[in-house]
């Protein structure tokens, strides 16, 4: 392969393999093109299998780009999972989630699905809607799952505030309904992976042998259920190349730590 292309920085970045390996680069520096030239360095100059390789990114857009960049850079470009966070998970819970009491033909709830779920839960526990807005609850289930804290810790950690207690009636009835539909929300793809991998320690290592080197891009945007999603997959081999501007973090409203990076 040719490297060329690269500067010096860059060339760095591609050759270094093995290990941890923390790319911090600006917009417009390159950082697309040393993720899928390592990739191709892996596999072409190292004679690691790309089914062993995984890169993950944010965005349906981005994963398509860097897949079609893959493929082009090397022969065997096809056979890389490129993916997003949420269509890995997807694809991971498609075949284990029966482990989590769930059958694999679950629906996904998409935005509006979880409004009506959650005025169904509000009139059953016949909550103040005016005082407590369904989008505030909304989002204070979403933000629990994106900090991995179940419905039972919720509760816990409510105490005795009268507020919290009630966010908790309401949160643990939303995941009661949930699973009675054999359904999940977008925040769940990546919560219920990582309980997958933490209670299911064949499948952890199934996959910690699937992808011995990984690489994640736009890694200021993660957060921590994302982190530990990775940090779980990557435990075993520590082959992971994370690239990321800690001046350009976006999806803080999504609870993205840039302490991560």
């Amino acid at each position: 392969m040719n490297l060329d292309g690269l500067n010096d920085c860059q060339k760095r970045a591609v050759k270094q393999t093995e290990g941890p390996v923390l790319i911090i680069a600006g917009a417009g520096s390159g950082k697309t093109r040393v993720l899928t030239n390592r990739i191709a360095y892996l596999i072409d100059e190292c004679g690691i299998s790309p089914y062993n390789i995984l890169a993950i990114t944010f965005t349906n857009k981005a994963a398509a780009e860097m897949r079609e960049r893959v493929e082009k850079v090397t022969d065997c470009g096809s056979q890389v999972w490129v993916s997003t966070f949420h269509s890995m998970c997807v694809r991971i819970l498609r075949r284990h989630i029966e482990l989590l009491g769930y059958d694999t033909n679950f629906t996904i709830y998409d935005t509006d699905d979880q409004k009506t779920l959650m005025k169904d839960v509000c009139k059953l526990l016949e909550i103040d809607t005016k005082r407590f807005r369904e989008r505030a609850l909304m989002s204070a289930v979403s933000q629990a799952k994106n900090e991995l804290i179940t419905p039972e810790e919720f509760r816990l950690n409510a105490g005795g505030d009268f507020a919290q207690r009630k966010i908790a009636d309401v949160y643990e009835e939303y995941e009661k309904q949930l699973r009675a539909n054999n359904a999940l929300d977008f925040d769940d793809l990546l919560f219920k992976t990582v309980q997958l991998f933490q209670t299911q320690k064949d499948v952890l290592e199934y996959y910690q042998e699937r992808f011995r080197y990984m690489m994640v891009d736009e890694y200021q945007d993660t957060n921590t259920v994302q982190f530990e999603l990775i940090r779980l997959l990557a435990a075993k081999y520590r082959n992971l190349c994370v690239v990321g501007d800690d001046d350009q973090s976006i999806y803080k409203f999504r609870g993205a730590n840039i302490k991560n990076i």
